[in-house]
């Protein structure tokens, strides 16, 4: 995206977001955490089904625990418009799927959304365009960025271009390759760019979100090229976090080569009910194969995150902590 694009974003963003300079090339946004220095948000995945498959009592949930919560923005894993993504910036799934779907005053904040591969499957640069926050000014898509939220910072990563099946085998499916050819160029300085991110960043706490999985034991289970290019780079940098989608599920693992907790939140709407494949008991601490989303509220020295169903139960929770200071 060029830098034309990402200023219009941030006139339409208004002066709590706004675009820094970074020797990465990723555009990089800030968003405050509140007074106390605490941070909050919603994460969902795979929703934009119109309403349809228990989305609207998700996102009716969600403006519930917003509002409890006092978050300060949501993240959407990807696969927001289904199947095929938008048509173009005039598409009504748009008011469908999104606008006319999260009311909650609570969720009237800022969205940062990643693609996934349905998304892939429309018109890509739709989802990107500017004149979308002309209709909602809560929407902000881009293919990666990242978010400097003071103690946390949140690398946003296009994840879909990795996987080789929808090149090599897309089956009837057209996908909107448009933005990211040559494939081998875009990938390799994609990494380039995270792995610089990450590397700079000087955030208490270190967030990666994608689309597809690098773990999991759902549907897709793992996803082999992001285990190869894109795990290693996470793991040298001492990510806390990576949370994605792709699997209609919620789920947590616990890496047993390093610290980072691989968080699924795809369940925003069509859940895949006893689609799972329990490969590592070691690892696997929570899957539920049903819809909800996930909370996650962040102080300078703990992470907590809870998972609710469409009833607004948590039906798990997990936490850590990291010493305030670096032991000299």
């Amino acid at each position: 995206m060029s830098l034309t694009l990402i200023i219009t974003f941030i006139a339409l963003l208004g002066s709590l977001y706004v675009f820094c300079p970074s020797s990465a090339e990723l555009p990089w946004f800030e968003h405050p955490a509140k007074p106390d220095g605490s941070l909050s948000f919603l994460v969902v995945g795979d929703w934009g089904r119109r309403g349809a498959y228990n989305q609207t009592k998700v996102a009716h949930q969600m403006g519930i625990v917003g509002e409890k919560l006092k978050i300060d923005f949501i993240i959407s894993t990807g696969d927001n418009f289904y199947d095929d993504g938008l048509t173009g910036v005039d598409d009504v799934a748009f008011f469908e799927s999104f606008v006319n779907i999260y009311t909650a005053p609570s969720l009237a904040k800022q969205w940062y959304n990643v693609l996934g591969n349905h998304d892939y499957r429309g018109d890509v640069e739709a989802q990107l365009s500017p004149v979308l926050r002309d209709i909602d000014n809560r929407w902000l898509c881009l293919r990666s960025f990242i978010v400097n939220a003071e103690i946390a910072e949140f690398i946003f990563v296009d994840t879909t271009p990795f996987v080789n099946k929808y090149f090599t085998v897309p089956e009837d499916h057209v996908y909107d390759w448009s933005g990211i050819q040559p494939r081998k160029s875009y990938l390799a300085n994609l990494l380039k760019d995270v792995d610089s991110a990450l590397k700079e960043s000087t955030a208490k706490w270190k967030i990666v979100v994608g689309h597809h999985t690098i773990k999991s034991s759902g549907h897709h289970g793992n996803t082999h090229e992001l285990n190869l290019q894109l795990l290693p780079i996470l793991q040298e940098n001492e990510v806390d976090l990576y949370i994605n989608g792709h699997d209609h599920c919620l789920e947590r693992i616990s890496s047993t080569e390093s610290g980072i907790q691989f968080l699924t939140s795809g369940g925003g709407s069509k859940a895949w009910k006893g689609d799972i494949d329990w490969w590592n008991p070691k690892e696997d601490k929570f899957y539920y194969d049903g819809q909800g989303f996930m909370s996650v509220q962040i102080t300078p020295t703990e992470v907590d995150v809870a998972f609710y169903n469409i009833f607004g139960n948590v039906i798990h929770k997990w936490s850590t902590s990291k010493q305030l200071y670096s032991a000299l």
